[in-house]
């Protein structure tokens, strides 16, 4: 159940309570700090109200204003003390990287360097860094230089110095120049690969006019001089972007191309391997006919691990058992002993026979926790292993971490209404913290139901196995009576829930899918009409118990379009059910766990094999943590044949 608005104003009456502070007073001082902080952020400090924000939690975010408005005019010691004086807040990261940029921007490379930390993140602050560290650390910065100059888009205004100190002293150099142009040229960075073209001398015309040809005919690459630049400095790198491009603009000609030039090139391993990557990746993705022979015989080589996967998902498809545990095999170990191999060299083994062998794979992918790992155990009859691990503490332990510094400075910008400051704040202190105070803090955000807040919290804090706060009851009671009034499986909708936004009731997607359950506003629109109610609008469709009952229809909708078969109405949940009729279509599959993997889009795979585990989940914790009687898929799903008959006409 979500926290209502009277319990959201009694927790804030509780809390002042707690650190003596009349609740009047405190609502007072709120106010004047929201103030205090739109105004510092526009630099007009005249309207701040000093007395009223003074010895409040959150005072030191208009100090940051403050200081940071001032730079790059302020000593790198007030800026060092500003940054220790608020080291267990991101206040300090955030300053310390403001004053690097305008440090760097001011040519201050002393106090740059004051301040600095190590390398900072970002590319701008970085070159600024490295800028202000080539007098002491030259062989450093020359080859951090170079790293950030090796880039197929244009860089921040803030490289400019860094790099022409860089060209100056010949780290830069004509064959580097060359390097990047290719790069840009395969990235489609036009403007910038015409500049870089610019930088160089007569004596790489030859290569210049090659780019031209086979910019403009990708086939000319076929008659391409096979040493370009002076010293044939440019060939590596001409070769690597061209077949690239080509490979991705017509793999079929780009084959063809590639078996004609390839002896004749004279190409370092590296870059050999690097266009036999791309092409075989691309030949198995495409289906190219007559290249199956060739990506067999240079994969062993090639040690790419997204090759070998579809590799064997082509051997799956071709139901070549043989070929899917040879292929397994090349992989690396860190890859092929994963629950998804493992359990696919069960399946091959059991379909060659080799029963005991089958079982010891079974038992290998049985240990994970997982969609493969659940099917593993579905295999040998053997209960899921869910591997939880179960926290306790008590009312004194949560009572001291709400009077933590970070829990109070959360709660005051929740009550400000700067949610986005208050996760920061959060995930930094859990970030920062032993495992055991990021726990407690766990704890803390699952007893005052911020159910985003806690999914958030166990990814930053890792704590993969903590599964009551990773997978919470949140909007339980809404789901439950959605499923019964739709017919849907509650755990499948939580699950889906879970996936899409991880509980944030206000997500938008890149696509514009909003809400709990992700909804495209056209979809709410139709499915409300579907139900007689009013279009909802894009901000109507946020709110939760809407978005649960428009998504809990629009899921059933696609139940019934698949006969109840949930993994299929996964798939159309994610893809959309065009899709899934074609593949239903195209790729016949006699069992589930092969149409999971005919699927062709990676997002959808690892989606519908995330949902049904959640949806596992869900309900062992459901029944008190235990998964007696939880299957992944009934025994429809599992028997069933995955094709067109699937589709309810």
């Amino acid at each position: 159940m979500q926290a209502t608005p009277f319990r959201s104003t009694l927790r804030t009456l509780c809390a002042a309570v707690i650190i003596g502070l009349p609740t009047s007073a405190w609502a007072t001082s709120d106010d004047a700090m929201r103030d205090a902080l739109e105004a510092a952020r526009q630099q007009q400090w005249q309207q701040i109200d000093e007395r009223a924000i003074e010895g409040h939690i959150l005072s030191g975010y208009v100090e940051y204003h403050r200081l940071r408005n001032q730079l790059p005019n302020v000593a790198a010691s007030q800026v060092l003390q500003f940054i220790d004086q608020h080291a267990d807040s991101p206040l300090s990261e955030w300053m310390r990287g403001q004053a690097i940029a305008k440090y760097g921007h001011a040519g201050r490379y002393g106090d740059l360097l004051t301040v600095a930390d190590g390398e900072p993140s970002g590319t701008a602050r970085q070159c600024y860094y490295y800028t202000a560290l080539l007098d002491r650390e030259p062989e450093q910065s020359r080859s951090a230089g170079l790293a950030l100059w090796r880039a197929g888009s244009s860089q921040p205004d803030a490289c400019d110095t860094l790099f022409n100190r860089l060209r100056a002293d010949g780290t830069i150099n004509a064959t580097a120049i060359w390097e990047r142009k290719m790069l840009a040229w395969q990235a489609g960075e036009t403007r910038l690969s015409s500049y870089l073209g610019g930088l160089l001398s007569g004596q790489w015309q030859t290569a210049l006019d090659t780019v031209e040809r086979v910019n403009a005919n990708p086939s000319n690459i076929t008659s391409a001089p096979a040493c370009l630049g002076p010293e044939c400095a440019a060939t590596a790198a001409f070769y690597q972007a061209a077949m690239q491009r080509f490979t991705r603009e017509d793999t079929p000609a780009a084959f063809a191309a590639w078996q004609q030039i390839a002896s004749r090139l004279n190409l370092m391993p590296q870059y050999h391997q690097a266009i036999e990557e791309e092409l075989a990746f691309y030949a198995l993705v495409r289906d190219v006919p007559d290249t199956l022979g060739w990506v067999d015989s240079v994969l062993p080589s090639l040690k790419s691990e997204r090759v070998l996967e579809l590799r064997v998902r082509r051997a799956l498809a071709d139901r070549q058992w043989t070929d899917v545990m040879h292929w397994v095999a090349e992989m690396p170990a860190s890859q092929q002993e994963s629950s998804r191999w493992q359990y696919w060299l069960g399946r091959a083994n059991e379909q060659l026979g080799n029963r005991d062998a089958a079982i010891a794979r079974y038992q290998q992918a049985a240990t994970d926790r997982s969609f493969y790992g659940f099917a593993a155990a579905d295999k040998i009859n053997q209960p899921y292993r869910l591997n939880h691990e179960r926290n306790h503490f008590d009312e004194a332990t949560r009572e001291q971490t709400a009077q933590l510094p970070v829990v109070q400075r959360t709660e005051a910008l929740l009550r400000i209404g700067e949610d986005g400051l208050a996760n920061s704040e959060w995930l930094h202190a859990v970030q920062h913290g032993t495992p055991q105070q990021a726990r407690a803090l766990a704890d803390y955000a699952a007893h005052q139901q911020w159910h985003a807040r806690l999914v958030q919290t166990t990814i930053a804090g890792e704590m993969w196995d903590a599964l009551e706060w990773r997978f919470p009851p949140a909007y339980r009671d809404d789901f439950l009576a959605w499923g019964r009034q739709t017919g849907v499986d509650p755990y499948l909708l939580m699950a889906i829930t879970r996936r899409e936004s991880a509980y944030n009731p206000v997500a938008l997607s890149p696509a514009g899918a909003r809400g709990l359950m992700q909804l495209m506003p056209g979809t709410a629109a139709q499915v409300s009409r579907q139900l007689g109610l009013n279009d909802p609008g894009p901000y109507g469709v946020l709110e939760p118990e809407l978005n649960i009952r428009l998504g809990s229809t629009y899921l059933r909708d696609k139940l019934e379009r698949y006969q109840g078969n949930r993994l299929a109405a996964t798939a159309a949940y994610n893809a959309g059910p065009g899709r899934v009729d074609q593949w239903l279509g195209t790729n016949s599959m006699e069992s589930f766990d092969l149409f999971v993997e005919s699927i062709p889009f990676r997002e959808t795979r690892d989606y519908v094999q995330a949902v049904l585990s959640y949806r596992v989940i869900f309900e062992s914790l459901a029944n008190g943590g235990s998964s007696e009687g939880v299957s992944l898929l009934n025994e429809t799903e599992q028997a069933v044949r995955y094709d067109r008959a699937l589709v309810q006409r």
